[in-house]
C-alpha cells in the first residue's frame, strides 16, 4: 500500500490521502492520527498514539466512512490538494446507493488516482478483485500474500498511465529477485480455479453464519453477525462485550478451537470442520449465557480481558 500511495502521488504532484478503511501501519496511514488522536479509532486500536510519524505529514491523511459519500465530499471541498483516495471495495458492508461509483466520479472530477486495498477481500469474492464485481475500476489496485497462500508477494496493478510515474520516483524492495513468491502465486490462483474456490468460502461461510445466528437464537444470547459469508465476523450485543468476547476465545480454546470473534473462511475449511466448530460454539453460547445472567463472566476469566483488536470503518 506504500507504494502504491508513493506512485499515486508521484503522478498527481499531490501529498493529501482522502482513505476508508484499514491499510497498514506505515507513516502515511497512521499520519491520521496526527490531526486528531481519535481519526483511526474506526480503524485500528482506539486511542492509539501516532508516536515515531513525523510532525510534519500532519494532515496528509484524512478518513471517511464507508458508504458516506457526503464525508467524502466533504474533504475534497476543504482540501483542494487531495490527490490520492484509497479505500477497501468492501469488507463487512455491501455499497449502498452507486457509492463506489460515486467515490469513482469524485476521483475523476478532482484528478485524484483511485486506489482499492484488495488485500483482504481480494479472491474471495472472485478471481481479480472486488472491483471487477461490481463494475467500478480504480487506478490502482494492491493484493497480497491471499494471491499466494502466504508466501510473501504483493501486486500492484493499475492504469499504465498512472503506474508509468513509478519510474518518476524510487521505490525498491529486497524479495523483488526472489521467484518462489510468483511461483507460489501461480500455482495459488490456478488452484483457486481449478477448485472453485470462491464458491467453496460462500458455501462453507452461508452454514457458518446460518449456525452462529442459530446457536445465538437457540441459547437466548444477543449476537449481531455482519459480513458476508466468505468474511464473517459477529458482537455480542453487551455493554461488557469484551469480556464476554474473552471468555468465548477461553471456552472455545478448551475444546481445542482457536476462534475469536472474526471469522475468515478458507479452502482448508471442510463440511467436518463446520460441524465441529459449531458444536463448540454452541456449547459455548449457551455458557456465555448463563454467565451473563448470573454476572459471573469476569469471575470465570482465567486472565485479563482481551483488547478490542482492530476496528475498520467498512
Amino acid at each position: 500500500m506504500t507504494v502504491a500511495v508513493r506512485i499515486a502521488r508521484a503522478y498527481t504532484g499531490k501529498d493529501k490521502v482522502a482513505f476508508c478503511g484499514y491499510h497498514g501501519w506505515q507513516d502515511w496511514y497512521l499520519a491520521a492520527n496526527l490531526a486528531d488522536d481519535k481519526n483511526l479509532n474506526g480503524h485500528l486500536l482506539p486511542g492509539l498514539e501516532p508516536k515515531g510519524v513525523p510532525r510534519g505529514l500532519k494532515g496528509t491523511a484524512i478518513p471517511f466512512n464507508y458508504n458516506q459519500i457526503k464525508e467524502l465530499e466533504q474533504i475534497v471541498k476543504e482540501n483542494k490538494d487531495v490527490g490520492v483516495i484509497v479505500m477497501e471495495p468492501i469488507r463487512y458492508h455491501e455499497p449502498k446507493d452507486n457509492f463506489l461509483v460515486k467515490v469513482r466520479q469524485i476521483a475523476n472530477r478532482i484528478g485524484a488516482v483511485l486506489i482499492f486495498d484488495e488485500i483482504t477481500i481480494g479472491w474471495r469474492l472472485g478471481y481479480g478483485g472486488a472491483h471487477l464485481k461490481y463494475g467500478v475500476n480504480p487506478d490502482i489496485a494492491v493484493f497480497a500474500k491471499a494471491m499466494s497462500n502466504g508466501f510473501p508477494m504483493a501486486a500492484i496493478i493499475g492504469a499504465k498511465e498512472v503506474m508509468q510515474a513509478a519510474q518518476t520516483t524510487f521505490i525498491s524492495s529486497t524479495y523483488w529477485t526472489d521467484g518462489i513468491g510468483s511461483v507460489a502465486a501461480l500455482a495459488t490462483i490456478k488452484k483457486m480455479i481449478a477448485k472453485k474456490v470462491p464458491q467453496h468460502l460462500e458455501k462453507i461461510g452461508k452454514s457458518i453464519k446460518q449456525g452462529l445466528e442459530r446457536a445465538a437464537k437457540n441459547n437466548k444470547l444477543k449476537v449481531f453477525v455482519i459480513g458476508f459469508p466468505p468474511l464473517l465476523a459477529f458482537s455480542f450485543d453487551y455493554e461488557d462485550s469484551e469480556a464476554i468476547r474473552t471468555l468465548f476465545i477461553q471456552e472455545m480454546l478448551k475444546r481445542k478451537i482457536l476462534a475469536g470473534n472474526n471469522v475468515d473462511i478458507s479452502y482448508g475449511f471442510k463440511p467436518e470442520h463446520v460441524k465441529k466448530y459449531l458444536t463448540a460454539v454452541n456449547e459455548v453460547f449457551g455458557l456465555l449465557q448463563q454467565a451473563i445472567q448470573q454476572k459471573k463472566v469476569r469471575q470465570l476469566l482465567k486472565g485479563p480481558v482481551a483488547h478490542s483488536g482492530f476496528k475498520r470503518l467498512t
